[in-house]
């Protein structure tokens, strides 16, 4: 399987609006199937994809790199894909040719799925206060941001321009010397400006930006939810019928 993320990804700042559920990564040393914490892995993926896009190719410390012991993506995706294309067929095939035994495997694995669905939601929303604490506790790894070497420094005026923030943690605390990325128009409401300076801590605003994606993460696995109890009540229908007209003959 090939590296989910590595810090040789430049950084881009429109990639923070990119935290979708395809996105990845977790902690290093995160067992992510182990003691029911496969939700608040799911939850984590976005808060990862959120913050992870400003890490340049000379990037940041071994202790910020993210590793291989993350969370399947692109990879998870492409198997989810195949596993629902399997169960279409399977439903139809078995709604075509009346066949009980495809109708009932049907509504099993779709029960299987929209149980684990359900479970890693409720895990992940459980676990959101955990996720915050963790990307504070990473970000806090980067101050103080002055000391940090040209190409870091580079990537977070980056990051404090388009987030329209100023350091990580504590704000312009957090640097000897705020950047010119730091600097705000006075007249902007918006933002909280003070003294012609972003007052906000990036970390605060890359937190508010994951809950707002999380809020279109839930919307479509709410929509997956709805569609998978149809199909289970539609094969059921079907499953039952089959078995009233088949009652005579036996």
């Amino acid at each position: 399987m090939a590296p989910y993320f590595t810090s040789n990804v430049p950084f881009s700042p429109s990639a923070l609006r990119l935290c979708h559920p395809g996105s990845r990564h977790l902690p290093e040393g995160d067992q992510r199937w182990k003691s029911g914490k496969s939700g608040r892995a799911l939850h984590q993926r976005c808060s990862f994809m959120t913050f992870s896009s400003f890490i340049s190719k000379n990037g940041l410390t071994s202790s910020f790199q993210l590793t291989n012991s993350a969370l399947p993506g692109v990879d998870l995706m492409i198997a989810i894909g195949v596993i629902v294309f399997v169960l279409a067929f399977l439903g139809c095939l078995g709604a075509y040719k009346e066949s009980r035994c495809m109708l009932m495997m049907f509504f099993i694995f779709l029960l299987v799925i929209f149980t684990l669905l359900l479970a890693a939601g409720i895990l992940g929303a459980v676990g959101e206060k955990t996720v915050n604490d963790w990307v504070r506790k990473e970000l806090q790894k980067l101050t103080p941001l002055s000391n940090q070497p040209d190409s870091v420094k580079k990537d977070l005026d980056a990051l404090q321009a388009e987030l329209k923030c100023c350091g990580i943690i504590q704000g312009p605390a957090d640097w000897t010397k705020p950047p010119a990325s730091c600097f705000c128009n006075g007249t902007d409401t918006t933002t909280t400006c003070k003294g012609g300076i972003y007052q906000t801590p990036c970390a605060d605003q890359i937190i508010n930006l994951m809950k707002q994606n999380m809020k279109v993460v839930l919307g479509i696995s709410f929509a997956i939810a709805i569609i998978m109890i149809l199909g289970m009540i539609f094969s059921m229908m079907i499953y039952c019928q089959i078995g009233r007209k088949e009652g005579p003959t036996h």
